[in-house]
């Protein structure tokens, strides 16, 4: 039996990407242990309130202590809209977190100082600008973000109109390009316009693939000093 990589749990507010996640880490080593903690009640609460409500960030807590408890070696933040509610929460174990945007945050403050957030929610939003901006400031640097709201995308999305959703995307995107250095995809889900997007004068950042290279990272290095 080989030995294992170390064991990562991921906190979902859907089971849109356990799947997907899965995969990802597998793919970066296979000896990986991947668990999942899925509450599909938290993201309906914060869209039906404009953000997170105190209930929201009090389960999230209890989730986590949940994945230290359960010997989790890190853990992996899915969701962007709880992003602020998992830093409470981080506060409260000892155990490392690492949130899925939180590489795409830091990439996008050294690619450019003109950076467009792009989301289909409000709740989003709001949250990853605040990312990029504390992300910013840590690392000592001047930039200007332009928030970009696709309104009526996630309606589209959630009704099956996929693809209509990733046109109004693409076409929100491709307007703003011009006046940035860099569009950062507030949501994962996002991820699936790339390839119709295509080639682009300034890069354009989704979370999934670099959160998880870094969240690997990290679990190398807290392996190793055990």
């Amino acid at each position: 039996m080989e030995e294992s990589s170390g064991k990562v749990t991921i906190i979902h507010t859907s089971f849109v990407s356990v799947d997907d996640l899965t995969a990802r880490f597998k793919d970066a080593d296979p000896n990986i242990q991947v668990q999942h903690i899925v509450d599909d009640s938290l993201l309906p609460e914060v869209l039906a309130n404009g953000g997170v409500t105190t209930e929201v960030r009090s389960r999230m807590c209890v989730y986590y202590r949940a994945a230290q408890e359960s010997g989790a070696d890190l853990i992996f933040n899915q969701c962007s809209s709880v992003g602020e509610a998992a830093d409470t929460a981080a506060q409260l174990i000892t155990t490392p977190v690492v949130k899925v945007d939180q590489k795409m945050a830091q990439v996008a403050c050294e690619t450019g100082v003109r950076i467009a957030v792009a989301a289909t929610l409000k709740t989003t939003l709001g949250p990853t600008c605040r990312l990029v901006e504390n992300t910013a400031r840590e690392m000592g640097k001047e930039i200007a973000i332009e928030p970009l709201l696709v309104d009526g995308a996630f309606d589209q999305l959630i009704s099956g109109h996929r693809d209509k959703h990733n046109e109004m995307v693409i076409s929100a995107i491709r307007g703003i390009i011009p006046t940035v250095d860099v569009v950062v995809c507030a949501q994962g889900s996002m991820v699936a316009i790339l390839s119709e997007l295509g080639k682009t004068d300034v890069p354009v950042l989704t979370s999934p693939e670099s959160g998880v290279n870094y969240a690997v990272e990290e679990l190398k290095k807290i392996m190793a000093e055990n």
